[in-house]
């Protein structure tokens, strides 16, 4: 037996259903069901098929998850949920479903942010996160560098795309490319046997007198898409290798730059990376080569809880009851556009005394 919080977490921001239990730093089950298959005719993720895979798919991921970690819903010590960034409705039927199971269970609540619980999963991982903690998070809606004192209550902006994110940008390539979606892992695939420094691709914002720590990947994807369309319309071969290894590795070169440079800066020697591009190999070896070489500790979780998952809202969430947080209000609503600096939604002391008896059967 342990005093460890154990809670569930549910995580509906975009195209996943993820539900994660874990016990402190410890876990016990990370279930997910994708509904990435239903987008890719489209190219892209389509909010209302979103939303509708989510409602599917929430009471059967719930329950494998429960079963996974072999628990009773009963022995759970609080829910958290992902209150945002991200789809609007994906958001409300996941922050809907937790506020039900939360209230018939007669337990704590906690809505808690998006990109908060991407830094937090690595706590899973590697153990306790270190304070301050650097972390460069990227993924297909976001691009930002976070400082962290407390990831419960403390999290400030560094840095963040002006304009698209990483991998927002690998799959609009990726279409241009005609190598389907969702782009990342094909760009990654193909671009380990192409050649890096083939094609020189622009660089966003890495002049003398731009923003240190902001992105901008905007330019670097019409470049590329202009290069590509020239070939094709001088009836040339796409060397498609060449053009994704060109491609990722100026995506790569300024993310690990700008990352290596805001710990350097902060006078920080630990570097988190987390998001779903965090599972690129080849953003992770040059983090690894660059960290090594400026002495600064890199924490990358491995591949599948890059990605969005349950168990990253789960890790936050145990987080906040270890650390005695005020959980959220019955009124609690998803906010699509909550910012990073509210890593939970909190309410009011009041609001969770419910009655204990337990209305789940």
């Amino acid at each position: 037996m342990t005093d460890e919080p154990l809670v569930l977490g549910i995580e509906t921001s975009c195209d996943e259903t993820g539900v994660g239990i874990v016990r402190g730093t410890t876990l016990l089950a990370d279930a997910v069901a994708s509904s990435v298959d239903e987008h890719a005719r489209f190219g892209g993720v389509v909010p209302e098929v979103a939303s509708r895979a989510h409602l599917e798919a929430m009471v059967p991921t719930i329950e494998r998850a429960l079963k996974d970690a072999g628990i009773s819903a009963r022995d759970l010590d609080g829910i958290a949920v992902t209150a945002g960034p991200g789809l609007a409705g994906a958001l409300l039927v996941g922050v809907s479903a937790a506020k039900a199971y939360a209230y018939a269970l007669g337990k704590p609540l906690y809505g808690v942010n998006h990109l908060a619980s991407h830094i937090c999963v690595d706590q899973l991982e590697h153990g306790p996160l270190p304070e301050p903690t650097m972390a460069l998070l990227v993924s297909g809606g976001h691009s930002s560098l976070l400082l962290s004192s407390d990831i419960t209550s403390d999290v400030r902006p560094m840095g963040a795309t002006i304009d698209d994110a990483a991998g927002e940008a690998f799959d609009k390539i990726a279409r241009v490319l005609n190598l389907g979606f969702p782009g990342g892992p094909v760009i990654d695939r193909y671009a380990r046997e192409g050649d890096p420094n083939a094609i020189a691709f622009p660089r966003g914002l890495t002049g003398s007198r731009d923003p240190a720590y902001d992105f901008s990947f905007s330019g670097l994807k019409t470049a590329v898409a202009r290069w590509i369309e020239a070939k094709r319309a001088a009836g040339e071969e796409v060397p498609v290798r060449d053009v994704a290894a060109s491609f990722q590795e100026a995506v790569v070169d300024v993310l690990t730059r700008k990352a290596v440079r805001a710990c350097k800066d902060e006078g920080v020697d630990h570097l988190m990376i987390g998001g779903g591009v965090a599972a690129n190999s080849r953003l992770r070896a040059l983090a690894q080569e660059r960290c090594e070489a400026a002495g600064i500790r890199l924490r990358v979780p491995r591949p599948k809880l890059c990605t969005d998952n349950g168990a990253m809202v789960a890790a936050l969430g145990a987080e906040m009851v270890a650390r005695n947080r005020t959980p959220s209000d019955w009124d609690l609503s998803a906010d699509s556009s909550l910012p990073v600096t509210d890593p939970h939604v909190p309410g009011h002391d009041h609001v969770h005394e419910v009655s204990k008896d337990n209305l789940y059967s």
